[in-house]
């Protein structure tokens, strides 16, 4: 038995479809979301089509498929390895790269381009490179990883050319479908991911690669330093996360100086310098690792992130428009915390350097996460709140 909804009259004041760029009130459609009432223009297209999913990622992929399988029948290579130096596996990650990288670029412009578009457009092309040089790190960290676990489940595992060519066209299709997702659907909590991946993942490499050495018997800074395995990769994880944390706060307060335009300019630009600052000397830890030519340097620099990052957390309350009191007491109590760990280090040698570094760095960095993701809470939100009025249909 079927049963018809009542209609129900919903009033909007007329300057809030005007925001979001709504010129009449029949453009209008409503969804029910997870429990939410989701308000949109009537016969929105998604910019995120079959095509662009399907379509370029299948060429792509099948081209470099087809290449590949040229230049093994060139070789004269007719049983091609899974992993090594000339297999499916260096292939796949070479190739796959360098196309997932071009598509993203391609598609980002795009997508930067399309004036429906509220992220991208705000996006500094200085912050561009950065942007995709992350993703691009993060596409052939995926793919090493994942040929690693092939290549530890099917050790010395061979293939002829023609399964060789499909085992490559599949993969470089997921990770160039991957990459034109990631151009489409970025965003500022994608670029908070992305920043929280990058330095997680470069963190844990370099202490993996330096396990034998017990890189924790000395200090954090101990993987920047010329005694650790690969210390680039611990620089380099510290300078690009500055880098991104950067291209994030430009965003963040482009945004924000856009949607509260009464708020004191000089309080968002002293906190958008701080912020900026923080990840200056941030980038700066490594870039002058702990070696003897630089020990008092980087000390400097270290302390300074310290002291930088206590005058945010109390001058968060003047600093930041509407903020709420929850975060503030956040705010305090990560204050008390980093302070409890520093006299426990200080005067009871409580926990051990290694300790209180990570300890210190992780209640620091989660802190500045959900920074940035308050203004980003307050950017959708706004200053404003609309009132709607419900009146139910009598018919």
């Amino acid at each position: 038995m079927e049963t018809k909804d009542k209609n129900i009259k919903v009033t909007i004041p007329a300057s809030a479809l005007v925001k979001v760029g709504m010129e009449n009130e029949n453009e209008l459609q409503v969804k029910v979301r997870n429990g939410t009432l989701v308000l949109q223009k009537e016969g929105h297209a998604h910019p995120l089509r079959q095509k662009y999913l399907v379509i370029w990622p299948l060429i792509v992929s099948l081209s470099a498929g087809i290449a590949s399988l040229i230049y093994w029948l060139v070789r004269g290579m007719f049983q091609i390895p899974l992993t090594g130096d000339e297999s499916v596996a260096s292939l796949t990650i070479t190739i796959g790269v360098v196309t997932g990288t071009v598509l993203f670029m391609g598609f980002f412009i795009r997508n930067r381009n399309d004036p429906n578009n509220n992220f991208s457009s705000r996006i500094y092309w200085r912050n561009f490179p950065v942007i995709t040089i992350a993703f691009m790190m993060i596409l052939a960290i995926v793919l090493l990883g994942t040929f690693w676990v092939f290549g530890s489940l099917f050790p010395d595992a061979t293939f002829d050319p023609f399964t060789s060519f499909l085992l490559t066209s599949i993969f470089m299709f997921f990770a160039n479908a991957f990459m034109i997702l990631a151009a489409f659907k970025i965003n500022a909590r994608t670029l908070s991911t992305i920043l929280s991946v990058v330095i997680i993942s470069g963190v844990v490499i370099s202490m993996a690669s330096n396990g034998r050495r017990r890189w924790w018997e000395y200090n954090l800074s101990f993987l920047g330093t010329k005694n650790a395995q690969q210390s680039w990769q611990f620089n380099v994880t510290l300078i690009f996360s500055a880098l991104l944390m950067i291209a994030l706060i430009d965003y963040l307060f482009v945004s924000l100086e856009e949607v509260y335009k009464d708020a004191p300019r000089r309080r968002l630009n002293l906190l958008r310098f701080l912020l900026t600052l923080t990840a200056l000397d941030f980038g700066a830890v490594g870039l002058f690792p702990n070696n003897a030519n630089f020990h008092s340097l980087h000390d400097a620099v270290a302390g300074a992130l310290v002291t930088l990052l206590v005058i945010l957390i109390i001058g968060i309350r003047w600093l930041l428009p509407t903020i709420s009191r929850d975060f503030l007491r956040l705010s305090y109590g990560v204050a008390v915390a980093l302070l409890v760990l520093e006299m426990g280090f200080r005067i009871f040698m409580y926990p051990s350097l290694t300790a209180f570094e990570i300890q210190a760095f992780a209640i620091a960095f989660g802190w500045l996460l959900l920074l940035f993701s308050k203004i980003q809470i307050m950017i959708n939100e706004g200053p404003k709140t609309y009132k709607a009025q419900i009146e139910k249909n009598k018919n």
